[in-house]
């Protein structure tokens, strides 16, 4: 049971925040458990005071949950700390049915078995690890004889690769990304048109007493959910999968459709005929058509503008991140005009500046003294900056899970481990996560990515382990599950298991 030192205890609530169940409150500034409490330990293990003591006292009513080693103390018709698993009349009930059908469909050109016969989603744990899994199940298909072995195993080793599809700066690559005012991740390396996040790990998970609230956080993306995140001296960030980005309370619509070197090249042609210099913002590369090799394949000679930022190759300029223009620290876009050439610029050129996504515009004219005035953008101006935003794709949130399933995760598919590994990595057994296919990492022990868009709905949960828990399924013929030293004493037909849920 749980006990708090009233003596010790300020009524700080870190421990009404981390509860899973909400069995704790705070009462005149002191923390009072409620007999929801299933003595998960997570409150004792945040108290920065000591204040609360966990002992083995459990009350006689109870059900000791061994689906994972943290072994909750279940009160009647309540959950454990994971809410995987229910306590109805002395029994621990998985209050999830078994999911049957993955989301996903087999390709055509997909070599058999690619396809689990059922998913993990609901199937529950058996632990430790050398019982065999929950599930294991044959059919016959085109003649060949199918196993799936599936289990929700708790994984410390896993987390998520959040896609950002903004050219906003959100902070420097390597800076923590806090929730709550606790790390989660980091800032990593940017990708083509995107910032990238790297949140949870065994490290974050497992290393420090904030690893509740990283498990929290893995498990809301992957189901689904919104998270509002802060990066160390960045943005702050709501995130949710499959819908557009929020930094800093502002939405962002389209992914550019290149850099600015690149808009340049594919515009050139209609850009040489409404303009006589085109300046594209882009916080990666800025382009100048009529220096540009594309601008100068459509026939342009050099005006003499010279763009914001540091030049890297003609028509090609390095600028600097920041929250303006096209990702650029350009926040009045005459200012993209860094200075003009007057022995080779000549007074009324025209000038457009716009950036990647085609979402801001602003026009200039050259005037004697070699200042340039804001004018109206014609129509036809318009119209080509148009083709660019009409080019771009829609800015999302994308998530993809990644986890490692080695270790004795391995033992309830198998008596030989090993072979096991060897089998996913060539390919004879097929891995897939929540029904969803995934690539496996080259290299020792089985690691893989997965798209949570291709996964069943809202498949991830945690432990206070604490640790993510994956519904991982392994697909193979009969004759390799036997040849790898499966559990095919327990092996079910896939029509026996389907009559089983019928009654239950």
């Amino acid at each position: 049971m749980i006990v708090v030192d009233l003596e010790k205890c300020t009524g700080c609530s870190l421990c009404v925040k981390n509860c899973p169940l909400g069995a704790i409150e705070v009462i005149d500034k002191k923390a009072k458990v409620s007999e929801d409490c299933v003595n998960c330990g997570i409150c004792f293990r945040v108290c920065t005071f000591e204040a609360i003591t966990r002992t083995e006292e459990r009350a006689p009513e109870n059900i000791t949950c061994t689906h994972c080693p943290v072994n909750c103390s279940i009160p009647p018709g309540k959950t454990g700390a994971c809410k995987r698993y229910t306590h109805i009349e002395r029994e621990l009930v998985r209050n999830r049915k078994l999911v049957v059908e993955a989301i996903t469909t087999e390709p055509e050109t997909a070599k058999l078995p690619y396809k689990p016969l059922i998913t993990a989603v609901g199937s529950g744990t058996n632990y430790p690890c050398s019982y065999p899994a929950p599930y294991i199940v044959s059919e016959s298909i085109d003649g060949i004889d199918v196993v799936t072995v599936v289990t929700e195993a708790p994984l410390s080793y896993s987390g998520v690769k959040v896609k950002i599809d903004t050219n906003l700066h959100i902070g420097e690559e390597g800076a923590k990304v806090r929730r709550d005012g606790k790390i989660v991740g980091m800032v990593t390396t940017e990708e083509y048109g995107s910032k990238m996040l790297t949140i949870g790990g065994a490290n974050l998970l497992s290393g420090s007493n904030d690893g509740f609230i990283v498990a929290r956080t893995i498990v809301d993306l992957v189901n689904g959910r919104k998270v509002i995140l802060k990066v160390d001296k960045g943005s702050r960030l709501e995130i949710q999968h499959g819908f557009p980005p929020i930094i800093d309370g502002q939405e962002e619509k389209l992914m550019r459709v290149g850099c600015g070197s690149a808009t340049i090249g594919m515009f050139a042609r209609q850009l040489s005929k409404v303009v006589d210099e085109a300046i594209i913002l882009d916080y990666h590369i800025i382009g100048l058509l009529s220096e540009h090799m594309a601008g100068k394949a459509v026939g342009m000679t050099y005006s003499g503008v010279i763009p914001y930022g540091r030049k890297s190759t003609n028509g090609r300029y390095f600028g600097k991140s920041g929250h303006g223009w096209g990702g650029t620290e350009i926040i009045d876009p005459k200012d993209a005009i860094k200075s003009i050439d007057m022995n080779i610029a000549r007074p009324g050129m025209k000038i457009l500046v716009t950036e990647t996504t085609g979402q801001k515009t602003a026009f200039f004219e050259l005037q004697e003294d070699g200042t340039v005035k804001s004018i109206e953008t014609p129509q036809r101006v318009k119209d080509v900056v148009q083709i660019i935003a009409d080019t771009c794709e829609k800015s999302m949130v994308s998530v993809i899970y990644t986890g490692g399933t080695g270790g004795s995760a391995r033992a309830g598919v198998t008596n030989l481990p090993k072979a096991l590994t060897d089998a996913v990595h060539k390919e004879e057994v097929k891995l897939t996560i929540a029904g969803a296919p995934t690539f496996v990492l080259p290299g020792g022990g089985i690691n893989f990515m997965v798209d949570v868009s291709k996964m069943v709905p809202e498949p991830l949960t945690w432990v206070p382990t604490p640790a993510t828990v994956a519904p991982v399924e392994y697909t193979m013929t009969r004759e390799k599950y036997e040849e790898i030293g499966g559990h095919v004493e327990r092996i079910m037909s896939k029509q026996e298991l389907l009559n089983k849920l019928k009654e239950s």
